[in-house]
């Protein structure tokens, strides 16, 4: 005698239910891996006076493009197309080192960035005879570099850096390839 045994119902759902765990798994898997999406252009501009954006100073170069006055009037400086202002900070060799063109001859010295501030050693310079208008803000501009209060970084774009002097004077300089 035959005994015929029935299939058993659940028998015949587990390889079903093994091919939906296995594809839920598969899409869990690959959902974990997908790359977030941060609306960093959406988020407020950060605080370019926090003092850890100074630090971002070291090794870039800097155009200077405006001139406050305290008074919030305009100081001319030289064009991009003329011979512009220009800074550059580099730790090449070990130490922090400033150059740069001040509108006649070209400076050099060290610099220091401390509790958010940018700072500056003694400065020598070249000296060359100057009668064009670069010659007329390159006291200015020396001494303005003595007199810095305060330092603002702004590595987003457009990349900038502002020195607000002691006299409320503001310097705003924009980043060079160089």
């Amino acid at each position: 005698m035959l005994i015929r045994s029935r299939p058993r119902p659940l028998a015949r759902i587990i390889p079903c239910l093994r091919t939906a765990v296995a594809a839920l798994s598969i899409a869990a898997l690959l959902g974990a891996c997908a790359i977030p999406k941060h609306p960093d252009s959406s988020a407020p501009p950060p605080d370019p006076f926090n003092p850890a954006a100074v630090q971002l100073l070291d090794d870039t170069s800097w155009v200077l493009s405006s001139w406050k006055n305290a008074d919030g009037t305009a100081r001319a400086v030289p064009s991009k197309d003329q011979k512009p202002l220009t800074l550059t900070l580099s730790t090449e060799g070990g130490r922090r080192h400033a150059s740069g063109f001040s509108g006649c001859n070209r400076f050099m010295g060290s610099y220091m960035l401390k509790d958010g501030k940018l700072s500056f050693g003694s400065l020598a310079g070249t000296r060359m005879a100057c009668v064009s208008p670069g010659g007329d803000i390159e006291k200015p501009f020396l001494d303005a570099l003595e007199r810095i209060d305060r330092t603002g970084v702004q590595m987003r774009a457009p990349q900038q850096m502002q020195l607000i002097l002691d006299n409320g004077d503001t310097l705003i300089f924009d980043r060079s390839d160089k």
